[in-house]
């Protein structure tokens, strides 16, 4: 067997009443929200019983998202399942350095609530919005999004998937342009447009905060978004560059499938990250955590 990764889900996935399982049936997930309780008081109502648009408030999405990703993390762990390497898309990539054990936990999550605050108070300065852009080549979405002034190519998720971001006023133009093409543009449920120059001032700030974290060697290895591959002595720049520059997913996951990397699950509420994978190359074993208990009999424990 080859080496396994855990990979940490970024926004979009959340839902009411994420977590409440773990919650309730493992004490080292309830350890973690309740933790997450005394740094951020709400945070596990907000997950278990948080209405949908309030989830999807980026100041609440993320921090809610880490509590559940961090707990189902330390589940596998207490189950015997560890990976050799880690990554995390996007708010992902915080809670897997988190788990990779640059930061601690408390440092890892007031991170994410204020990177979380920073990018929602740049996404109200504008009328942006997101979109998937499926069944199109990277270059095709790149040419059509260079037809409008701003309009970005932030995701590239997999064969045939790109996420787009841009002005709201823009994007409906551009959506035709993508239907004309022979692809389609879905929306995303995300309020701003991540990863684009629009959040070039979040990361900016962001940058200040990092600079006062005294980061720790990693225990395992972690892969970047922004260049895809293994993590240095950086962390401060990839986390803060990383809100305003490109996610190179599909690059990030095929370097980790060729350092030996043959099963992935996903750290997360849903399936976004499988689905993905599986369209990068459908050969390698995936999971999420919602499949616990095949991973338990399909994954030999550490």
């Amino acid at each position: 067997m080859g080496k396994i990764a855990f990979v940490f889900s970024g926004q979009g996935d959340q839902y009411p009443g994420m977590g409440k399982d773990l919650y309730e049936q493992y004490a080292s997930a309830k350890s973690v929200f309740e933790q997450c309780d005394r740094l951020r008081p709400g945070t596990s109502r907000q997950c278990f019983a948080g209405s949908e648009a309030e989830l999807k408030e980026t100041k609440n999405t993320q921090p809610c998202l880490f509590s559940v990703e961090f707990a189902a993390a330390k589940v596998l762990c207490e189950l015997g399942i560890k990976p050799d390497a880690v990554a995390g898309f996007s708010l992902g990539e915080v809670v897997a350095a988190t788990f990779a054990g640059l930061v601690d936990p408390e440092i890892g999550f007031r991170l994410v609530c204020r990177r979380g605050e920073l990018m929602q108070e740049a996404a109200e300065k504008h009328e942006t919005s997101m979109a998937a852009v499926v069944k199109l080549t990277n270059e095709q979405v790149e040419k059509l999004c260079s037809h409008y002034a701003q309009v970005y190519p932030v995701n590239f998720n997999c064969p045939g998937q790109v996420s787009v971001a841009g002005l709201t006023e823009e994007m409906a133009a551009f959506a035709m342009d993508v239907k004309e093409a022979g692809g389609k543009a879905i929306p995303l449920k995300v309020k701003g447009a991540f990863h684009s120059p629009f959040m070039a001032e979040a990361a900016t700030v962001f940058a200040d905060e990092l600079s006062k974290v005294a980061f720790k060697k990693n225990d395992v290895t972690l892969y970047s978004n922004m260049t895809a591959e293994p993590y240095g002595d950086n962390a401060a720049e990839l986390l803060s560059k990383q809100i305003c520059n490109p996610v190179h997913w599909e690059s990030l996951i095929r370097y980790m499938i060729a350092s030996g990397v043959d099963t992935f699950i996903e750290i997360g509420p849903g399936k976004t990250l499988t689905n993905m994978i599986g369209k990068i190359d459908s050969a390698v074993k995936r999971y999420t955590v919602s499949d616990l208990s095949a991973i338990l009999s399909e994954v030999k424990p550490c």
